[in-house]
């Protein structure tokens, strides 16, 4: 039943159902041996609202009749107001009229040609609209049940037609509805992407939960190990093992989506692919963000790793405040070492930004001796902030070394003053020659030459005086003192030294007079030997000879020593005594008594010793026989008085037995007298 040639209808009415099998050459619009049911629309019209409705027999009227041909057909509710009746199709887009169809009850299976494909072949004015829904393939019509299509009314025609849907993007279902089974590229693609996303929204668009639930579980652990970023980052293996997981997820997600049916809507399907695009940008900001986080947690260990090394140098300062410095001086270049380098290899770091403070503190805890007085104490620390611009950067230390020389001088004069007074003049002497040759035009070197002066001059005060009841102990201990104060560089003693020199002349020569009486005749003869070659022109240089010879006489005769020979010469007059050599080598004569002296004789060339075989051949030869002339010879002058003499010939020890002789002798007023010097033996 076609449309009638001259069949006169408004341009919009809906078009006639025709339920015949279709003339030759025409669409078919039911398969054969199919029946159908056609319902018209509630409220007694057709959904057309005019025009002939179909009967049993092809033939019927509108209006509230319901023909009931053979076969089963359902047409849907009425649309709503304002638009296209649920059963129209949309017009083709060459202006052609296409087929409706409802929901088919056939008697056959519905799905004998495929989801969603027409009961046959389409031809011109008839079959389902063509292009996908929404990009994503044909989509089911209002009131179908899931995942089946509408199919297409047999014979329908009329004018009102929908307008075509958009044309989807190539490979998005295009080219007919599309129905479980029909590839579809790029909705595999924009799942697979939502997956790659971390979030497992691929899964969620499809409804897959578990796989949604896996996803969410996979990126839950890996921020809880990740998160709060460390230094140390998360471990390989974790971004391995979520990488795997990321890309299982995603193909999955592609291969599920590439034949599914979305039930989401339109504008959703159309976003999908877009979104997935987008939301890229979540693991690759993520990690973006997280590797900033870790470079700032990587900094921030860093600077906490450099503000550790700060601490530690601090702690070694600290732990050696107050201690010698001979023993902290290793922890404290240590500390400071630590200082100057985090300043200069680190000038940006927090560390470096403390260095200032921690000088400062370095250089008060160093100089912890000199701020207590102990002075001794703080002259090596003191000496150490002095030196630091030889050893530190001048950009790290600034002028922290500026202004030490004062304490350092006055530190070297109390130690060294304090030494001398506990009687530690050589550990004084150090400490003034240190501060002399440091700071020479120091104020202190004033101070030390009146200290160094006036104790020399009391330690030689009783040699001077003669009050000093040891004057040898005496003036050795002033010789030493005197010898370590002229030594003393860069500092004046005249004065002192010129009493210190007379007390040590004065108290040499008191030491040997007090040696003679304590009948120590040898360290007597030594020490006025000395007095005498030290100070020949001293008015006492030849009593202290005469005092050393009569020391040698009383070393062999004591009674010699009884009485110190007299520093003058006794008036009155004199016996002349000749003294002869009758002996083949020089002698020499000391004696004393009321003068004291000594002579030489030489050597007789023709004289022999006596004795002996000289004895044996001639009994007659005897000493000093020969005539005068014969002998060396010499005359004393000697005040009357008891005399002791010692005989010592050349080249003999001083008190070996048979090269010395002592003797005694009275010398009386009026007399003339003789003694010659012979040599006997026994061979």
């Amino acid at each position: 039943m076609g449309e009638e040639p001259n069949d006169a209808r408004p341009q919009d009415a809906p078009p006639k159902l025709d339920l015949s099998k279709g003339e030759p050459g025409g669409p078919p619009a039911v398969e054969s041996g199919e029946t159908v049911r056609i319902r018209p629309a509630r409220g007694g019209t057709s959904a057309a609202g005019g025009g002939t409705g179909p009967t049993g027999d092809g033939a019927g009227s509108g209006g509230g009749t319901e023909a009931t041909p053979t076969g089963s057909f359902r047409l849907p509710a009425p649309a709503p107001a304002g638009g296209p009746a649920p059963w129209e199709a949309p017009a083709p887009q060459n202006g052609g009229s296409t087929g409706s169809a409802g929901p088919v009850d056939s008697a056959g299976p519905a799905d004998s040609a495929g989801p969603g494909a027409s009961a046959g072949p389409a031809g011109p004015g008839f079959g389902p609209p063509s292009g996908g829904f929404g990009g994503f393939g044909a989509g089911p019509a209002d009131g179908a049940p899931h995942g089946q299509a509408p199919a297409t009314a047999p014979g329908w025609a009329g004018a009102g037609t929908l307008p075509p849907p958009p044309s989807a993007p190539p490979g998005f279902g295009s080219g007919g509805p599309g129905g479980q089974g029909e590839a579809r590229p790029l909705q595999a693609v924009a799942v697979g992407l939502l997956n790659l996303s971390c979030l497992g929204l691929g899964y969620v668009l499809l409804r897959q939960w578990i796989g949604a639930a896996v996803c969410w579980a996979a990126t839950a652990a890996l921020l809880l190990l990740a998160l709060p970023a460390d230094a140390d980052g998360v471990p390989v293996g974790v971004l391995v093992g979520y990488g795997v997981v990321l890309l299982a997820a995603a193909a999955d997600g592609a291969r599920r989506g590439l034949r599914a049916r979305l039930s989401a809507g339109v504008t959703a399907r159309r976003l999908a692919l877009p979104l997935a695009v987008v939301l890229l940008a979540v693991p690759a900001g993520g990690t973006v963000a997280y590797g900033a986080a870790r470079e700032e947690a990587r900094e921030e260990a860093f600077q906490q790793s450099l503000l550790a090394r700060l601490g530690g140098a601090d702690a070694l300062v600290k732990a050696r405040e107050g201690a010698r410095f001979d023993s902290a001086e290793s922890d404290y270049r240590t500390a400071l070492d630590t200082y100057e380098s985090l300043a200069l290899e680190h000038p940006g770091s927090r560390a470096a930004k403390l260095v200032p403070d921690r000088l400062d503190a370095y250089v008060a805890s160093v100089s912890t001796p000199y701020t207590e007085k102990k002075y001794c104490e703080a002259v090596d620390p003191l000496t150490h902030l002095r030196s630091l611009p030889d050893t530190v950067d001048e950009s790290v230390l600034g002028d922290r070394a500026d202004g030490f020389d004062e304490p350092l001088a006055q530190s070297l004069y109390e130690c060294g003053a304090a030494e001398f007074g506990r009687a530690s003049r050589q550990a004084a002497h150090v400490s003034f020659t240190e501060l002399a040759t440091l700071f020479p035009q120091s104020p202190h070197l004033a101070k030390v030459e009146r200290l160094v002066g006036d104790d020399l001059r009391k330690a030689a005060a009783p040699l001077n005086d003669g009050s000093a009841s040891d004057p040898c102990a005496v003036t050795e201990a002033v010789r030493v003192q005197r010898t370590g104060v002229a030594d003393l560089k860069g500092y004046a003693f005249p004065g002192p030294l010129a009493d210190a020199d007379r007390g040590i002349q004065k108290g040499v020569f008191s030491c040997g007079t007090k040696q003679f009486r304590d009948a120590s005749y040898s360290d007597a003869v030594e020490t006025m030997d000395q007095y005498a070659k030290d100070y020949p022109k001293s008015p006492q240089a030849a009593h202290a000879r005469t005092i050393s010879i009569a020391a040698q006489i009383a070393d062999h005769e004591p009674a010699a020593g009884k009485k110190l020979p007299s520093a003058t010469v006794p008036g009155g007059a004199r016996m002349p005594m000749v003294v002869s050599n009758d002996g083949k080598d020089s002698v020499e004569l000391l004696y004393t008594g009321p003068v004291t002296g000594k002579i030489t004789l030489k050597a007789c060339g023709g004289c022999e010793n006596y004795g002996g075989i000289r004895g044996a051949v001639d009994p007659d030869a005897k000493p000093c026989g020969g005539p005068s002339s014969k002998y060396p010879k010499t005359t004393l002058q000697l005040p009357a008085g008891t005399y002791h003499f010692l005989q010592r010939r050349a080249g003999g020890g001083f008190s070996a037995a048979g090269e010395t002789k002592n003797s005694k002798a009275v010398i009386e007023p009026g007399y003339t007298y003789t003694n010659c010097l012979y040599v006997t033996t026994g061979l």
